[in-house]
């Protein structure tokens, strides 16, 4: 409703000889003789509640002074296209809108001076691209945001005096010289007009720089007032800012490992560089067009000390360049650079052999090599080992090159030691440099009749190290029609072989593209039935039947033979019993009387018949057996 009354309003004083001018307002118009002029118009009404919504659309200069307005609503100003000055001091605003200066594109001067003001909306300031004086002194500002600042780079006169403010952030004084990184010059278009008196500033780190500013002879931020005191820390309250000390506040001074760094292409390297300063800086690496670097390693091991770390793998000749360290603290910020130089060269042109019926060898055909460079007639081939992948050849028949290669004779080392049997230096080179790196514990989990998980480790190679997985039915290597292969990753440690037949013995490799990493690690392994049981469990479990079966046999034979034994023995037992008066198993000790000899000792068994005793002498002493007693001496039992 308000943009319809705003457009209303905009058509009827375009349509108008002779605008009308708010009641409580008067409207000035500067003419020339020309005919050209500008307007201007004064509102100063004390009983004035609102800002007016019929000014002129031509007013240049609008000026609202001394009147009852408590706040500043939103697109209060929208069809005003043509203002560049807009006073609104000494009333009694409390609140401004985010949206209220919309539109006012070609404003240079905004002035608030003289309210109530303690949350001035910053972000409203990006709607005013000529804005070039912000006046805000005589309010009741408590804080500036670091969100404002963005929107203070262009402000060449900036009035915060005579509010509450007691800190800034510290980055404010960066946006102008001499912490911009600009030279600083004589040149009245550089200069800043600042007025930061009469507030009650807090002097420690974070307004350093505004200190050290104030210490300058010459520079670029000019200050209203140059005998800015501090109201605190106690011990500097009522000073000077030109005669304040900070002790606890040191600017960062940064130093690095190293300043120019050559490396071999695709090695590592780690960059390094040491910080102090206090408060304690955060360190940042940038590159050469500004962008930051993720990959790094911060520690702080005390106060006013920070070190950091950037590590770069398998570096390319992209990564050349120059690599900054940036140090800052609310005293300053400091910075060091390392320049690093990539050595060595690749190619990964490939001719294709031509045979003599003029067909071209496909890929398949070759076995991949590294650093290696064959000259021939007819033929040149140069391959990379770090972007070429060392693959298996297949059995096919030979057929003889133009050059007198037979082809499907390619073999890998063959080819590594060149046309004399020579060895290159490349060879031992990256022997040594790959010899740490490996692909291991290869192991298939979860087998299903047409599908396997393969598990590995990769020891030293890049999560990002490009594999081959090579699986084929066993002995059916050297087909092509058998053979799958699924291209991943060192890092992943995990794929999904699928398209198996059900009950197969499968063999599965790992080739490791673009490094020496020995012989291809190989794993075999068994699909499962259709009914979901692997060969190799039935044939175990044929085996086991066929051992145990025995087994239970004559376990139970000797179960047998030992019952049918104890039976025998039984009646033995029963015929001897009947024959002697003696009952062994049965035989119990019985306490000696008094009258009986020392060397006597009773035993006693019960019978059908009576009780008999017997006496046992002492025999010899193969035979003897201890007995004690408290009250007697040892006895022996035959």
């Amino acid at each position: 409703m308000r943009q319809i009354l705003h457009a209303l309003a905009l058509l009827c004083c375009l349509h108008t000889a002779h605008p009308f001018c708010p009641a409580q307002c008067t409207c000035v118009f500067h003419g020339r003789t020309d005919g050209a002029g500008t307007r201007s118009v004064l509102c100063n009404d004390a009983d004035m509640s609102d800002i007016p919504v019929n000014v002129p659309v031509d007013t240049v200069k609008l000026r609202i002074e001394k009147t009852g307005i408590r706040r500043v609503p939103t697109e209060a100003f929208y069809y005003l296209v043509e203002l560049r000055y807009l006073w609104i001091t000494y009333n009694s605003i409390t609140s401004v809108d985010t949206g209220s200066f919309y539109n006012l594109k070609v404003l240079h001067e905004l002035r608030l001076d003289g309210n109530m003001i303690s949350v001035f909306p910053w972000e409203s300031l990006k709607e005013m691209a000529m804005l070039r004086t912000l006046d805000l002194h005589n309010n009741r500002l408590t804080s500036i945001p670091s969100e404002a600042i963005p929107y203070l780079v262009k402000i060449t006169y900036l009035d915060l005096s005579s509010n509450k403010l007691a800190t800034l952030p510290s980055n404010l004084m960066d946006i102008w010289p001499p912490f911009n990184g600009e030279p600083v010059t004589s040149n009245a278009s550089q200069k800043v007009v600042l007025g930061l008196q009469d507030n009650p500033w807090f002097c420690d780190c974070k307004i350093s720089k505004l200190i050290e500013i104030s210490k300058m002879a010459v520079t670029p931020v000019v200050l209203m007032d140059l005998f800015l005191t501090c109201s605190g820390p106690e011990n500097l309250a009522g000073v000077l800012f030109q005669g304040a000390e900070l002790d606890n506040c040191v600017k960062p001074s940064v130093m690095t490992s190293a300043t120019k760094i050559t490396s071999s292409l695709g090695s590592n390297i780690l960059l390094r560089c040491d910080a102090t300063g206090y408060p304690t800086p955060t360190l940042y690496w940038t590159r050469s067009d500004g962008s930051l670097v993720d990959n790094t390693v911060q520690e702080s091991p005390g106060d006013g000390v920070k070190w950091s770390i950037m590590s770069m793998h398998g570096i390319l000749h992209k990564d050349a360049g120059n690599y900054s360290c940036k140090a800052k603290n609310d005293a300053g910020s400091a910075e060091a650079t390392i320049s690093l130089s990539v050595a060595g060269s690749m190619s990964t042109t490939i001719s294709l052999l031509k045979i003599n019926t003029g067909t071209n060898l496909t890929g398949q055909d070759l076995a991949y090599v590294t650093d290696t460079a064959i000259s021939t007639s007819t033929t040149s081939m140069v391959l990379s080992r770090r972007q070429t992948t060392m693959a298996a050849l297949p059995a096919k028949p030979k057929t003889t090159l133009s050059n007198g290669v037979q082809k499907g004779s390619l073999k890998p080392a063959k080819i590594r030691q060149g046309s004399g049997g020579q060895k290159f230096p490349s060879d031992e080179e990256n022997k040594n440099r790959y010899a740490s790196k490996s692909v291991k514990d290869l192991e298939i989990v979860e087998e299903t009749s047409d599908s396997a998980v393969l598990l590995w480790t990769a020891e030293g190679l890049p999560k990002d190290s490009p594999l081959t997985v090579v699986y084929s039915p066993y002995g059916e290597d050297g087909e092509d029609d058998f053979k799958r292969t699924v291209e991943t990753n060192a890092g992943s440690g995990k794929i999904l072989l699928e398209e198996l037949l059900p009950g197969i013995r499968y063999s599965v490799c790992l080739v490791a593209k673009g490094s020496a990493i020995g012989k291809d690690p190989c794993i075999d392994f068994y699909t499962l039935l259709e009914g979901g049981q692997n060969p190799f469990f039935i044939i175990i479990s044929g085996i086991a039947c066929v051992l145990v079966l025995p087994l239970i046999g004559l376990l139970l034979y000797k179960i047998l033979a030992l019952y049918c034994k104890g039976s025998e023995a039984a009646q033995d037992e029963e015929e001897l019993e009947k024959e002697s008066y003696v009952k062994f198993e049965t035989i119990t000790m019985k306490q000696r009387t008094m009258n009986s000899h020392p060397t006597e000792l009773w035993a006693r068994r019960p019978t059908h018949e009576s009780e008999r005793m017997l006496l046992c002498s002492r025999s010899s002493i193969d035979s003897q057996m201890t007995y004690k007693s408290d009250s007697s001496r040892s006895e022996y039992l035959c």
